[in-house]
């Protein structure tokens, strides 16, 4: 029932375009009522991106599992490359996503509060390895963020090619650069010793930016709904 509502969907999206398929045009094509659609998708959206939600629990009980023994930057790389698994998983599917995505503003800002969930989870957990270290949470916000970039950007090189080439060996390519990069966590200083990282100074008053853009949304409103106001504020396309 799920991939039928899948498949149905990015069918009508193809034909028709996103913004002018309903659910009912899904659950139409689909043979079921909308009843099943909502049991399955909580909105139009999450359709598009039926895999995250099961990928970003696995990423979570993968990092939960880890022990003293794994090295944390090698181990939230791996964790990384479970999503690169998912869209290696079904290729033509992830490439027409992702030209789908990049024509719909709205499901562009979904998929940032989805990278953004995967982000926080790594964060999360390299929070944990270095508790109590100096510095040890800017370290880990740090490195969570470095690991989504590095493996979006390989990601993303992989599906402009149309998912030709080796997914993975382009990925471990760019997960590398963040591995030689903060390879082993932080030791601890010796008494009176400069932190990992010294704060950064303050920028000069006239490097400030002089526009303040203020966004006003509903209390329990989405990330993506959020992230889509910013854009619109910023006459972003």
């Amino acid at each position: 029932m799920r991939d039928a509502l899948v498949a149905a969907a990015f069918r009508l999206f193809l034909e028709r375009g996103y913004e002018q398929t309903t659910v009912d045009d899904i659950v139409a094509l689909a043979g079921v009522g909308r009843r099943s659609f909502f049991r399955y998708f909580p909105s139009k959206e999450d359709v598009v991106f039926p895999d995250h939600e099961r990928c970003l629990a696995d990423m979570t009980a993968f990092l939960a599992a880890s022990g003293e023994e794994h090295e944390p930057v090698r181990r939230v790389c791996d964790a990384a490359r479970l999503v690169l698994l998912m869209y290696a998983e079904n290729p033509s599917f992830s490439v027409q996503r992702y030209r789908l995505t990049k024509q719909v503003p709205g499901l562009r800002a979904y998929e940032l509060s989805v990278v953004w969930r995967y982000e926080r989870a790594l964060a999360e957990y390299l929070r944990g390895r270095f508790a109590g270290r100096p510095d040890g949470t800017l370290h880990a916000d740090v490195i969570a963020a470095a690991v989504v970039a590095a493996h979006n950007n390989a990601l993303r090189s992989w599906l402009r090619s149309d998912g030709q080439g080796d997914a993975s060996a382009t990925v471990d390519h760019a997960l590398g650069y963040v591995q030689s990069a903060f390879g082993t966590a932080p030791a601890a200083p010796a008494p009176g010793a400069r932190p990992v990282f010294p704060a950064l100074p303050a920028p000069p008053a006239d490097a400030l930016p002089e526009d303040v853009v203020v966004v006003v949304c509903r209390r329990g409103a989405p990330l993506w709904r959020v992230v889509q106001e910013f854009e619109s504020a910023l006459g972003r396309d």
